[in-house]
C-alpha cells in the first residue's frame, strides 16, 4: 500500500476519531488526495469585471468565491508556480483581481444603528473614510463572515465581504427590524495592491498625499479618468492597499491597464491571493480556518467580542454566555486555533484536504491543519490547525500526516511538528489581535 493510500485509509477509517460533537455539519476529514478535474465555465456562476483581464495576464486555474470566478493561479508550476508569485508579493508589488470580494452597501438614515446590531464591534467608533476588519456572528455566536467594513459617509457603510452570500442574512435581518436603510450589492469591485514597493505604485497614482494615508483609512481619487476609493488594507501582511473601482463594469479595462502601465517601473506582477503570506501573518480565510459554527473565541478572534459595547448585537448573548464559560474553565468546544511547524517537503502550493495530525506517532488523529504553506523566509512548513486546547502550549510535539509528494526520505506518511506562536512572522501593519496581544489584553473595542 503506497504512502498516499495509508494516508487515504487513515482519513477514511480515522477521522471520526477527531472529536466534532460541538458541531452540527462536521468537518469532512476524509482525506481524499489529489483529486484533477476540470473547471467548468458557464454562465450559472459570475465572471467578474476583471475575469477577462486575469486571463490576458496567464491566469491558469481558478476556484469560486461568492458564487464568482476567482483567478488562483498565474505563475505556471514549472515556472515557479505560486512561490514564484511570492517573490515578486514580498520583493515588489502585485495586483490581485479580488472582486470576489463583493460590495454590500447598507446606505440610509438608520445606517450606523443596523450596522452596529449586525457586527460584534462598535460601529459607532468608526468616523466616515476609516475602515475597520470586522465579524458578523449568528445567534449561536458562529461567525457568518468576517469583511472589511468601509464607512463610506455618516450613512453609507461598505460591507467588502469574504466568502459567504451577506447580502442575503443582512436583507433577512431587517425584515424583521425595519431599520430605515437600503440594503444592496453594488457596481464597485476591488483590486488589491501589495508588497513592499505598494506605497510607491499608490503615489505614483494618486499623488504624495497618499503617503499619508493611515492603516484602513480610506480616500477617494481615480485613475485613468474612473473615480475610487483608495483603502490602506489587504490580505497579506506586507504594505498594501486596495483600489475600489466604482462603476466597475464600464471602467475595469480603463482602471486595471492604468495599474499596469504605471507599475512597470516597480516590478509590477498580477498574481493570486498569496495565502502563504497571509498563513505567516495569521489572516484567517473564512470557510478555509473558520466557518458559521466556529466561535470567535476557538479562532484567534476572541478580540473581536468587546467587553465594553452596551449596544445589543445579534449572537451577544450567547458570546458573553461562552465567555463566561471559558473563564470557568469549561469551554464549549473541542478544538481551538493554533500554530504549528511541521517537517517534510516544502508545501509550495494548495492543500487539497485538511490534512490530520495526531498526538504521537502512529496514534489517532486529534487535530487537523487548515492552512498549510512553506516559508522561506523560516524555511519550514508552517500551518494554522485546530487542536484540543491542552495541546497548545509553544514547543508541544504532534505528527503531521501528509500525502506522499511531501513525505519524500521520511519512513512513514506522518512528519514531526510542533506547536508555536501565531503570527509566524511580524506585520507591516500589526493588526487588531497582535496589538492586543502585546499590550496583554484579549479583547479590542
Amino acid at each position: 500500500m503506497s504512502v498516499d493510500q495509508q494516508v487515504s485509509r487513515l482519513g477514511s477509517n480515522y477521522c471520526h476519531a477527531i472529536d466534532q460533537g460541538d458541531r452540527n455539519v462536521p468537518v469532512n476529514l476524509r482525506q481524499t488526495g489529489p483529486t484533477p478535474v476540470e473547471m467548468l465555465i458557464s454562465t450559472r456562476v459570475r465572471k467578474s469585471p476583471y475575469w477577462h483581464l486575469s486571463h490576458q495576464a496567464g491566469c491558469w486555474r481558478a476556484t469560486v468565491y461568492n458564487r464568482m470566478y476567482h483567478p488562483r493561479g498565474y505563475v505556471r508550476p514549472e515556472d515557479g508556480g505560486a512561490m514564484a508569485e511570492y517573490d515578486a508579493l514580498v520583493n515588489h508589488v502585485t495586483l490581485w483581481n479580488v472582486a470576489v470580494e463583493r460590495q454590500v452597501q447598507v446606505k440610509g438614515a438608520d445606517a450606523e444603528a443596523f450596522v452596529n446590531y449586525v457586527i460584534t464591534r462598535d460601529a459607532t467608533r468608526i468616523q466616515p473614510m476609516r475602515g475597520k476588519y470586522v465579524i458578523l456572528c449568528n445567534e449561536d455566536g458562529g461567525i457568518l463572515n468576517d469583511p472589511v467594513l468601509l464607512r463610506i459617509a455618516e450613512d453609507e457603510f461598505w460591507f467588502s465581504i469574504s466568502d459567504s452570500d451577506l447580502e442575503l442574512w443582512l436583507r433577512g435581518v431587517n425584515l424583521g427590524l425595519g431599520y430605515d436603510v437600503t440594503i444592496r450589492e453594488i457596481d464597485v469591485s476591488p483590486v488589491q495592491i501589495q508588497g513592499p514597493k505598494s506605497e510607491a505604485l499608490i503615489v505614483d497614482l494618486f499623488g504624495e498625499g497618499a503617503r499619508t494615508l493611515p492603516y484602513y483609512g480610506l480616500m477617494r481619487g481615480s485613475v485613468a479618468g474612473c473615480d475610487v476609493i483608495v483603502s490602506q488594507t489587504g490580505f497579506t501582511g506586507e504594505k498594501g492597499y486596495e483600489i475600489y473601482l466604482y462603476d466597475a463594469t464600464l471602467n475595469a479595462d480603463a482602471m486595471w491597464n492604468a495599474v499596469l502601465e504605471a507599475g512597470q517601473r516597480h516590478s509590477l506582477m498580477v498574481i493570486a491571493p498569496a495565502h502563504h503570506r497571509r498563513i505567516a501573518a495569521g489572516i484567517l480565510s473564512w470557510g478555509q480556518d473558520m466557518d458559521s459554527e466556529t466561535l470567535p473565541f476557538q479562532c484567534n478572534l476572541a478580540y473581536q467580542v468587546p467587553r465594553k459595547k452596551s449596544a445589543d448585537y445579534i449572537g451577544k448573548a450567547r458570546l458573553e454566555q461562552v465567555h463566561a464559560e471559558i473563564e470557568a474553565g469549561n469551554p464549549p468546544f473541542h478544538l481551538a486555533m493554533a500554530g504549528i511547524a511541521f517537517g517534510g517537503m516544502p508545501v509550495t502550493d494548495y492543500a487539497p484536504d485538511f490534512w490530520l495530525i495526531a498526538e504521537i506517532e502512529g496514534g489517532e488523529p486529534v487535530g487537523y491543519v487548515t492552512s498549510p504553506w512553506y516559508s522561506p523566509e523560516l524555511q519550514m512548513n508552517i500551518a494554522l490547525c485546530y487542536l484540543p486546547p491542552r495541546l497548545h502550549a509553544p514547543g508541544t510535539r504532534v505528527h503531521v500526516w501528509l500525502p506522499e509528494e511531501y513525505t519524500a526520505g521520511h519512513p512513514g506518511p506522518t512528519v514531526a511538528g510542533e506547536v508555536v506562536e501565531v503570527p509566524f512572522r511580524p506585520s507591516v501593519n500589526p493588526n487588531s489581535r497582535e496589538v492586543a496581544k502585546y499590550k496583554g489584553r484579549d479583547h479590542a473595542d
